[in-house]
């Protein structure tokens, strides 16, 4: 397993050691070139010295031209050449060999197999070739003296950076592991927001996710322990009804009273078919992916026909499908449409109890079915497609999710449930709009 903080310290770890790292290379540099620069000075100045005093008179062998600097001991060699090539005189220590050709100024050469830095005054008038040089290898011992004196502290000082970062991340990434604890202590009804107080800007939107997940879990147990309790409250009834009837049709003498229990026994069935299917096509739309559904070519008007031959329709109520359904396809998920045309079917068949007419058509944008049932209050149209919303108008057969299914499944295709009361008479106007009709109608 990854560790947050085990990364986080090994970034910052290598982030602080590249710093140095390259500190390091530019004060190498800029110390070299500096050093260089200083110590060119001083061979020069130390050339023209001696230049000043052969120009005196004085051709005595130079003594040797020595300094002391944080321990080091820097040797300076002289020559003196004449012109034509004789070594006049030379500085303890300085090889005889020439340090430098008859080049002016500065030059670099390997005498004896060693690198040499030197400055060269040339006098005609005297006749002589001043040459003063030390070795280039003392200069860099000297930068590397100087380095190591810096990466000496920094190697002894990278222990206690290292336990400094350390504990700035145990401290940084404490609201983590005290929210971590927080949850771990908690059991699996507890569903409250864990607090943010005292939380980092850069943890509140992990933390406000968290929270929101909670919510999210704790709506959906609410919504299951509702429906579960609605669905136990609604069975219970029809079961009671069952078991009342069959008893009356156990004990009945009579023909007639024995058929209106068995009567009463085939609705509480119907009843109890509907809830369930209706409870099982709902949580089946629940737990649908959310991606696109497999689509095909469903033929409206068959589709229509089937439901309506499927769906019992009670004495005194006649269907009408108008022509205008002939022939309607519409490529989409034939489950889900079949979803919402049955249920609205269905709906419309149980709120016209004292019979009338229901009609199904097509119109621009999608499709209509209107009833000659009561309609519904205009300050409830906005709720019926809310779970177990029933309404004044109900009927003892409704369950309150009939609707509910039809605009979820409706959602589920593209589609918009649309209801109205009806205009020209009582009832209720209930349109599909899809898109994907427009260009057949």
């Amino acid at each position: 397993m990854t560790s947050l903080r085990n990364r986080l310290f090994l970034v910052l770890m290598t982030a602080t050691s590249l710093i140095w790292l390259c500190a390091v290379a530019w004060i190498y540099l800029s110390s070299r070139s500096e050093l260089e620069h200083v110590l060119d000075a001083r061979l020069q100045e130390a050339a023209r010295m001696v230049h000043s005093l052969v120009a005196g008179g004085n051709l005595a062998t130079t003594p040797s031209v020595a300094f002391n600097e944080t321990g080091y001991e820097r040797q300076l060699s002289c020559q003196i050449w004449s012109l034509d090539g004789q070594l006049l005189a030379r500085s303890s220590g300085a090889p005889e060999e020439a340090l430098s050709g008859s080049t002016q100024g500065f030059s670099s050469r390997v005498v004896n197999g060693e690198d040499w830095r030197v400055f060269t005054i040339t006098d005609a008038q005297k006749n002589v070739r001043v040459m003063v040089g030390d070795r280039t290898g003392l200069r860099a011992r000297l930068v590397r003296d100087l380095i190591a004196g810096l990466l000496g502290p920094a190697l002894l000082m990278a222990p206690l950076l290292a336990a400094l970062i350390w504990a700035s991340l145990v401290r940084g990434l404490e609201p983590l592991s005290r929210i971590a604890a927080e949850i771990a202590t908690r059991d699996g009804e507890d569903m409250r927001p864990v607090a943010s107080g005292g939380v980092p800007s850069e943890v509140l939107p992990l933390l406000g996710a968290l929270n929101n997940l909670f919510g999210k879990v704790e709506a959906a147990r609410r919504h299951e322990r509702d429906v579960t309790a609605f669905a136990a409250h609604e069975l219970r009834t029809p079961l009671a009804g069952l078991k009342t009837q069959a008893q009356i049709a156990l004990a009945a003498t009579d023909d007639a009273m024995r058929e209106e229990a068995l009567r009463q026994i085939l609705v509480s069935v119907d009843r109890s078919a509907r809830l369930v299917r209706q409870l099982l096509a709902l949580a089946k739309l629940e737990a649908a992916p959310t991606g696109k559904a497999r689509e095909e070519e469903v033929d409206v008007g068959a589709m229509l026909r089937d439901i309506a031959q499927q769906a019992p329709t009670p004495d005194g109520i006649h269907v009408h499908f108008d022509r205008s359904l002939d022939g309607l396809t519409l490529k989409t998920d034939r489950e889900a449409l079949h979803l919402v045309l049955r249920n609205l079917h269905e709906n419309a068949l149980h709120h016209m109890p004292g019979g009338g007419g229901l009609s199904w058509k097509r119109e621009m944008g999608g499709l209509c079915v209107e009833d000659e049932g009561p309609g519904i209050p205009e300050d409830e149209l906005v709720r019926v497609t809310e779970r177990f919303f029933r309404g004044r108008n109900r009927t003892l057969s409704g369950s309150g999710l009939g609707l509910t299914i039809a605009s979820m499944a409706a959602d589920r295709i593209g589609a918009r449930l649309a209801l109205e009361n009806r205009r020209d008479r009582d009832g209720l106007r209930a349109r599909i709009l899809c898109s994907g009709m427009d260009a057949q109608v």
